[in-house]
C-alpha cells in the first residue's frame, strides 16, 4: 500500500505565501501617501479603463495590486458592504478601520481555507475632516491600512508601497518623504520613486502611464477625485499648477468623480 503524500502545515503555508508573492510581484507598483490636503494615490497603470485605484465611500479610497479580477471582486464587495452599513446605521459608522478589518478577515479566510490564495495586496485609506477654516490641520488623523495576501493588516503612518519591486520604491520615498508636503511635491516624489523600479530603471513615467487620484479633505461629502489629462501634466511639469490648470482641475473635479459601481467581472491579469 502506497503512503499518501504528506506536507507539514509550515511547508503548506510557505508554498501558498510564495505563490501569492510571485503573483503580486508581476504587477506594477502603487504608492499611497498622505499630503497636506489629504491622501494621494499614484499607480503605474497603462490601461485607461482597468483601474487600480477607486472610491469606496465618502472619505474612503481603495488601491489594489496583483490579479485584477480578484481585487476587483474585493473592491465591489467592499462598496456593497459599506453601502449596507451606512444605510442600516449611519454614514459615520463606515470607517476605514472597519473596512480594512473586514477585508483582512475575508482575505485571511481565503488564504487558510481555500486551495488557491488570492494574489492581491490592498490599501484602504481614509482622509480626516478639515480643520478650522477648511484647511488641513488634521493631517495626522489620516489613516492608511495595508492588507496582505494572508490577511495580515498594518497601519501605516507615512506611505504604502505595494506590487512589483517594492524595495527601490520604498527607499526612494523614505529619502524624500516630508510630513505635510503639498500635492505637487508629493506627486513628483511618488512618480520618481515608481520610476526607480521596473525594466530600464531609472525611468521617466509619462502622464499616460499613470493613474492618479486624491482624497481631498477640504471637500464635503464625497472626497475622491481623479487627476488626469492636462491637470496631471501641469502638476508633473512644475511645483505648482498654473491658473489655467487650476481652473481645469476644478472643472475635472466636478465632472470626473469616480462613481462606485457593481461590475465585478474582468479578465484575469496582474496589473
Amino acid at each position: 500500500m502506497t503512503m499518501p503524500i504528506y506536507a507539514s502545515p509550515e511547508q503548506f503555508m510557505r508554498d501558498r505565501s510564495e505563490y501569492a508573492r510571485k503573483g503580486i510581484a508581476r504587477g506594477r507598483s502603487v504608492v499611497v501617501t498622505t499630503y497636506s490636503g489629504g491622501v494621494l494615490f499614484v499607480a503605474e497603470n497603462h490601461s485607461p479603463t482597468l483601474h487600480k485605484v477607486s472610491e469606496i465611500y465618502d472619505r474612503i479610497g481603495f488601491a489594489g495590486v496583483g490579479r485584477y479580477n480578484e481585487f476587483e471582486n474585493l473592491r465591489t464587495a467592499g462598496i456593497r458592504l459599506a453601502d449596507v452599513r451606512g444605510f442600516s446605521y449611519d454614514r459615520r459608522d463606515v470607517t476605514g478601520r472597519w473596512l480594512a478589518n473586514a477585508y483582512a478577515q475575508t482575505v485571511g479566510s481565503i488564504f487558510s481555507e481555500h486551495q488557491k490564495p488570492f494574489e492581491v495586496e490592498l490599501c484602504v485609506a481614509e482622509v480626516s475632516g478639515a480643520g478650522a477654516g477648511g484647511v488641513g490641520t488634521a493631517v495626522g488623523a489620516d489613516q492608511l491600512y495595508r492588507i496582505s495576501y494572508d490577511g495580515s493588516i498594518v497601519d501605516e503612518r507615512r506611505f504604502v508601497v505595494m506590487g512589483g519591486a517594492t524595495e527601490p520604491v520604498i527607499t526612494a520615498l523614505t529619502a524624500s518623504f516630508t510630513a505635510g508636503w503639498d500635492l505637487p511635491t508629493a506627486l513628483s516624489a511618488a512618480v520618481k520613486a515608481l520610476g526607480t523600479a521596473g525594466e530600464g530603471a531609472p525611468r521617466e513615467l509619462l502622464p499616460t502611464q499613470l493613474e492618479v487620484a486624491v482624497l481631498d479633505r477640504t471637500l464635503a461629502g464625497r472626497t475622491f477625485r481623479r487627476i488626469q489629462g492636462s491637470v496631471l501634466a501641469a502638476l508633473l511639469a512644475g511645483p505648482a499648477p498654473t491658473a489655467a490648470a487650476a481652473a481645469a482641475a476644478a472643472n475635472d473635479a466636478a465632472a470626473g468623480a469616480d462613481i462606485p459601481d457593481n461590475a465585478a467581472g474582468a479578465p484575469e491579469s496582474s496589473i
